[in-house]
Parts: C-alpha cells; sequence; structure tokens
C-alpha cells in the first residue's frame, strides 16, 4: 500500500458476489447466531425460466426472542432479484494483525477485495399467518403512549344528602296540585267572584290558596274574568274584567292581597 503497514490482496476480484438486503429482525437474530452453526438453508432453483431462491432459517434461531413482545420472525422467506445497478460495487475485507516488541504496539492491517457484486436481491418474508400477527404486534408497540396516567387509590364519589329548600318547596307543590281534582268551572268562578268582592286584587298563589285548583286550570279560568297586570303599582296581580266588577270606577277599593 506505499506505507510498509499494509496489504491489497486482489485475488478476488473475478468472484461474482450477492448482495442481499434483508429485514432488520432478521440481522439481529444473526448477529445474535453461533457462528460455527448454520443460520438456515439456501435452495435454488428455477420457475417459469425465473430464478426461484428460497431461504429459511433454523427453526431455534426463527423462534429467538429479541424482546420480552417478540412472537417469533417467519422462518421462510424468499429472494427476489433487483434490478442491475449502474454503478460498480466490489466487497472489500480487512483483517488486522496486532504485534508487540520490547513494549512498543503496531499494527498490522491486510485488505483483500472478496468479490465484485454481480447481483443485488432482497430477502422478504412470505405472508402467513406468523408474519401478520408479528407485523401486528409492530404496529401496536409503535403505537403505545409512552407516558401513562396510573391512580393507585380509586376516587370516592358522594351523591348529596342534603336536597335544595327550593327543589323541596318544587317537589311540595307538585305533589299537593296532583292531588287538587278539578271542579266544575262555574263553582270556580262563584269562589273568585267572592273573592273579588273583598278585594280588588290578588296575587295567583293567594288564588291558588283560596280556590285549592290545579294552577294550570285556574289560570285558564282567570283569563277568561280576569286582568293580569303588568305595571305597577299591582304589578303582578290580578283584578277582575270590567263586566265582572260590582262597583265603578270611582268606588274602588285600593286593599289588595
Amino acid at each position: 500500500m506505499g506505507d510498509g503497514k499494509s496489504t491489497l490482496d486482489l485475488s478476488g476480484c473475478n468472484n461474482g458476489l450477492w448482495l442481499v438486503k434483508v429485514p432488520k429482525y432478521i440481522s439481529e437474530r444473526w448477529e445474535k447466531a453461533d457462528s460455527s452453526r448454520e443460520i438456515g438453508h439456501l435452495k435454488i432453483g428455477q420457475r417459469f425460466g425465473k430464478p426461484d431462491i428460497a431461504f429459511s432459517m433454523k427453526g431455534k434461531l426463527a423462534d429467538l426472542k429479541m424482546k420480552e413482545d417478540d412472537t417469533g420472525i417467519p422462518a421462510e422467506n424468499k429472494f427476489h432479484i433487483l434490478s442491475a445497478s449502474d454503478r460498480t460495487l466490489m466487497v472489500f475485507s480487512e483483517r488486522n494483525d496486532e504485534m508487540s516488541e520490547q513494549g512498543d504496539s503496531s499494527s498490522k492491517s491486510d485488505i483483500a477485495i472478496e468479490g465484485k457484486v454481480a447481483s443485488r436481491l432482497e430477502c422478504r418474508p412470505l405472508a402467513d399467518d406468523l408474519y401478520m400477527k408479528m407485523k401486528r404486534t409492530h404496529f401496536e408497540n409503535a403505537h403505545k403512549p409512552t407516558r401513562m396516567t396510573k391512580l393507585e387509590d380509586r376516587v370516592q364519589t358522594f351523591k348529596p344528602i342534603k336536597n335544595h329548600i327550593g327543589n323541596i318547596e318544587y317537589d311540595k307543590r307538585k305533589k299537593e296540585e296532583g292531588k287538587r281534582s278539578r271542579m266544575d268551572k262555574d263553582k270556580v268562578q262563584d269562589i273568585l267572584f267572592n273573592a273579588f268582592e273583598k278585594h280588588q286584587y290578588y296575587a295567583f298563589k293567594d288564588l291558588v290558596g283560596l280556590t285549592q285548583q290545579p294552577s294550570p286550570y285556574l289560570k285558564e279560568i282567570l283569563k277568561e274574568i280576569g286582568i293580569y297586570n303588568m305595571r305597577a303599582p299591582h304589578k303582578q296581580m290580578w283584578e277582575l274584567k270590567p263586566e265582572y266588577r260590582h262597583y265603578t270606577e270611582g268606588d274602588k277599593k285600593e286593599d289588595t292581597r
């Protein structure tokens, strides 16, 4: 090489080599495999006039679990030939020999050309049930949240014991109105006329107490014989229509209830 420390072996320049691309999960198991044992079998044949190359991994190597969530990998694979490259690709190897003399260390590198890439291939697993299960597991693991909230103690929930006073009054009023039965319309009107002879103005709740009738039913009767005041000084109070009054405008009683 010119420096006196390295040599280049050119004896393998004419060797034709395969450049094979394999999935990551296969290369990881190859790295963990024992270099003295077989990692699989390669079958080369022809099918319909084209090369048919199959690669079968050893059972123990295919079942090797790199992680806790591994389910094993497909043992049967196919080599697919890729298109030829427009560049010349060479494969090199390097070997380092360390020598120590009189306390000084030096290294000598032997570089060799193993051959030229003749074919480019890609290793693809067969799309069987094991392969689909493996891909599903990888997909689920990739989408698992990296952070999760964990509650150590269960949160206790309680219903309010005391009911709101407004709800109690509303329920009581509804219950009482539900028990009230409708009287004849004429009888209700007589009660109202007698009441308005004593006082000119009444609040609606007072009329409900006098007649003991359901609110919607009483309101229908009042709309026929009475007027609901929207302005002061008798705002939100009922009085009789002029045609039902027994007094003139000058004799109006100013008392209210």
